[in-house]
């Protein structure tokens, strides 16, 4: 099998880890900074950084977080809130002199004072959610293929236009979801958007992302051949998703992302769910574990 050429941005400084919520409620900043440096020697090009709902209210401690990591590695962080009052707390602790530009995670049609930010700070990188649009003044989820690469292309031009951002800055979120609950052809759409987005000459060097943990979400750990399930179905989707354009993931960097062959059973399983819609798209998951 053959590892993926393809850029990691650490997801584990988020206390929806069991360890990651120990460090963090014990204020241990020097495991924090353990658990940078393991990522970035995994080979992590950037540190996802989260303390959940802590984060809402604990500015100080959010800030020390933040000038602890930075210490222990160079690499940019990529700050993971909703909150401008949060991002506002990571960029004022951030050293950009030292990490180079940060990442905003995430920017939406709906969430879009976060770019605020870029005249108070200075230029960063930003990843955009494309999986809800603003629809008659409310947010839509998008569904189809065209839904969530339209989305993706007008936050793309629109910060270019207004910000000046180059697509080498900006990274789409395409939101790969659980397979458990696809019924209605989520994971086509979001292969189908990626195409798109990497095939439209305007968006040519645009970064097109998503995170890998929901994709096996409550499914059992071993598939029907007797592999990790949930590890071979995130290099299941991989295998199929890099070559059409995918550069970038959210994810535990020393996971062991490679392309699966052909004959691999978890990835034949995954191509017939890719087929597949209601109650036989069901059917389909539970041959992923069950012959």
């Amino acid at each position: 099998m053959t590892a993926f050429n393809i850029a990691m941005i650490g997801d584990r400084i988020n206390p929806g880890f069991k360890s990651t919520k120990t460090l963090v409620d014990n204020d241990d900043l020097d495991g924090l900074q353990a658990l940078a440096l393991k990522q970035v020697q995994a080979g992590a090009s950037a540190l996802d950084v989260t303390i959940g709902p802590r984060g809402s209210t604990d500015f100080d401690f959010l800030s020390k977080v933040v000038r602890a990591i930075q210490k222990a590695v160079t690499v940019p962080l990529c700050f993971d809130s909703p909150s401008l009052q949060v991002q506002e707390v990571c960029f004022k602790a951030y050293d950009r002199a030292r990490s180079g530009p940060a990442l905003v995670n995430s920017i939406t049609e709906q969430r879009w004072e976060l770019m605020d930010l870029y005249r108070r700070f200075g230029p960063f990188k930003v990843i955009v959610m494309a999986s809800e649009r603003m629809e008659d003044g409310s947010a839509k989820q998008n569904k189809s293929a065209n839904e969530i690469a339209s989305t993706a292309k007008r936050a793309a031009l629109r910060l270019q236009a207004e910000h000046g951002l180059t697509l080498d800055d900006i990274f789409i979120d395409v939101s790969v979801s659980a397979v458990v609950a696809d019924t209605k052809g989520l994971h086509r759409a979001t292969l189908d958007a990626i195409s798109a987005l990497h095939s439209d000459p305007q968006l040519q060097g645009l970064h097109i992302m998503g995170g890998l943990t929901n994709i096996g979400q409550q499914l059992p750990p071993t598939a029907a051949d007797g592999s990790d399930l949930k590890l071979a179905l995130e290099c299941a989707f991989l295998t199929l998703a890099v070559p059409l354009g995918f550069d970038t993931i959210l994810c535990t960097p020393w996971r062991q992302y490679q392309a699966l062959p052909d004959d691999s059973y978890v990835l034949n399983g995954y191509k017939n769910i890719l087929d597949q819609t209601g109650s036989n798209a069901l059917r389909a998951v539970r041959k992923l574990y069950r012959k």
